[in-house]
């Protein structure tokens, strides 16, 4: 799966679907490959102003995933180029606990 197909996925969303993420995540020096499941409570692409000094033409965006996670914790995750994403069976889910 590449990253087209990542958001072909994103922008079926609909909340109460259920996913996992796939993602890198990069601390300093560190890094390391994750999973982050849950089932989607929001999903949208959002425009942010992280950079500065940019025409005010120059817009940017991140699409952006609220997920519960089955402690009930809610989370946020920002999709980029290394992120997978696929659609959670619920079946699947529950045979696997």
């Amino acid at each position: 799966m590449d990253y087209e197909d990542t958001l072909k996925v994103f922008e079926g969303l609909q909340p109460g679907d259920r996913v996992e993420l796939s993602h890198e995540v990069k601390v300093g020096f560190r890094r390391w490959n994750t999973k982050t499941t849950g089932t989607v409570v929001h999903a949208e692409r959002r425009r942010h102003s992280l950079h500065h000094q940019r025409h005010s033409d120059d817009k940017v965006y991140s699409d952006t995933i609220v997920l519960r996670r089955e402690d009930g914790e809610l989370t946020t995750v920002t999709l980029d180029e290394f992120s997978r994403l696929h659609k959670v069976d619920v079946l699947t889910a529950a045979d696997d606990d």
